[in-house]
């Protein structure tokens, strides 16, 4: 080090959230020096302005479903939920926006945080930009991680900047139900946000530009979600194009081919995009905006000192992959700073496809949908010699003693040349925890004649599994 403002580590890792996080712990860990840089929130998205915040805006509404699904529990249930109490509980998942606690872990972790925006200028070389105006450059012995995530993307609607619409991170934290909100994308942020806003008081409108909701999910999940949405109230418009936009005073207007329609907020839920732009990477040959390609260990392809690790590579935009991807650049950052081979060993084979092809996610709507692996639509796509199998999951007694009247559906794709399965999705109350079961299954490529000696406890949700397994065999 030679003065306070140049500073050396073995690893400079860009970026905080949990990806960062993660990357920077494994380092030091394996006996390397790493420091985070960080212009926001040490915890990042998930912590503060996503997955966290938005599924403890859910929990009481599907605390609440879950009881008046009994019937005896149902007559507990006597009022409406408390907005202002599920607001507050929700900022005790954030701690008002308060990253201390996340900052104490850095420290004790051995890790050093330094504040401020961070740009690459060269060749192992980050220089940040801190609060007072000064700069710090911070350079690498071994490598340079780019943990920076994405950002909420906005489409080219005529007058839509000027709206001040939404993105996910206002409509986590906002502090009151706006009377009229107004959804533009049916994807997983579209349809959460609309059942959360919905159930808080809000009269929701949600526009989908395509014929279904969730596109990428099976077909069938679309359906119930959308179902369950209009049975709410929810105003969900299929096939429907947002030409433009403007705000009039406190109102906001949208003009779609059927006519104006005004809300007090709208909400833009069309999608992420990498957030790679004014980080320095055109001063080492990448194109901002861009996600970063990389190999199977995180590394940026052409510079092997760097590696984007998370969102920022486009692979799979979602808090737990980002999190196993640190782990897996981690390991290959200390084995190549000791001088041995990152050949992948440590994390077997199947790492090459985890996040590809054996992804798991819930959307946390009611019903919930929980998948992992290939959908049918995508093992058509990849002429994958498949079968469909699908069961009711309110057949099964643990469904039935779950709730009264249960209603939900498990898909699984089977390969039927190796027999075993590309994919799985649940769609239903609570599915959200049969998916690991699902996802070891698909990871490991379980064989359905080993699957067959996985007996399920009975009564539990868990027995779909048998029936899958049943209908399968035929």
């Amino acid at each position: 080090m030679s003065s306070a403002d140049e500073k050396t580590y073995d690893v400079v890792v860009m970026g905080a959230g949990s990806t960062g996080e993660n990357v920077a712990d494994v380092v030091v860990r394996g006996g390397l020096s790493a420091v985070l840089v960080e212009e926001h929130l040490v915890g990042g998205e998930c912590s503060y302005y996503a997955c966290m915040p938005s599924k403890a805006l859910l929990r009481g509404t599907e605390a609440i479903e879950e009881a008046r699904a009994v019937k005896g529990a149902a007559a507990a249930v006597t009022g409406e939920q408390d907005v202002a109490a599920t607001l507050e509980r929700r900022d005790s998942f954030t701690h008002d926006w308060d990253d201390s606690s996340q900052v104490q872990w850095v420290e004790g972790a051995g890790i050093d945080l330094v504040r401020g925006t961070a740009r690459l200028t060269g060749d192992r070389t980050v220089v940040v930009t801190r609060a007072d105006g000064g700069e710090t450059t911070l350079t690498a012995r071994h490598a340079v991680a780019v943990c920076t995530g994405s950002e909420a993307a906005v489409p080219p609607v005529e007058g839509l900047p000027g709206a001040q619409p939404w993105t996910p991170r206002e409509a986590t934290s906002a502090k009151e139900a706006p009377r009229r909100l107004l959804v533009i994308g049916g994807g997983y942020v579209g349809c959460e946000m609309s059942f959360a806003w919905s159930a808080l008081g809000s009269q929701v409108t949600l526009f989908q530009q395509g014929d279904r909701l969730l596109p990428g999910a099976e077909p069938q999940a679309g359906d119930a979600v959308l179902a369950s949405l209009r049975d709410r109230g929810v105003d969900v418009r299929l096939d429907s194009e947002v030409r433009a936009a403007r705000r009039e005073d406190d109102e906001v207007v949208l003009a779609t081919a059927e006519g104006e329609v005004r809300g007090d907020e709208v909400l833009v839920a069309v999608g992420r995009r990498a957030r790679t732009t004014g980080i320095g990477v055109d001063a080492v040959g990448l194109e901002p905006g861009e996600y970063l390609d990389v190999d199977d260990t995180l590394q940026v392809r052409g510079l092997p000192w760097l590696y984007g690790v998370g969102d920022v590579n486009g692979r799979r935009l979602l808090t737990h992959m980002g999190k196993y991807q640190a782990r897996q650049a981690a390991a290959a950052i200390v084995a190549r700073a000791r001088g041995e081979e990152a050949s992948g060993a440590d994390w077997s084979p199947h790492a090459a496809t985890a996040d590809r092809a054996a992804t798991p996610s819930v959307v946390f709507t009611d019903p919930q949908v929980a998948s992992v692996g290939l959908t049918s639509a995508q093992a058509q796509e990849q002429d994958l010699p498949h079968r469909v199998v699908e069961y009711p999951i309110g057949s099964v007694a643990g469904a039935s003693l779950f709730a009264d009247g249960y209603e939900g559906t498990a898909i699984a794709v089977v390969d039927t040349e190796r027999e075993v399965l590309l994919g799985v999705t649940f769609v239903g109350p609570a599915v959200a925890e049969l998916l690991h079961a699902a996802t070891v299954a698909v990871v490991g490529e379980v064989p359905i004649a080993r699957l067959w000696h996985a007996v399920p406890a009975y009564p539990t949700v868990s027995e779909i599994w048998l029936r899958l397994l049943e209908t399968w065999r035929g």
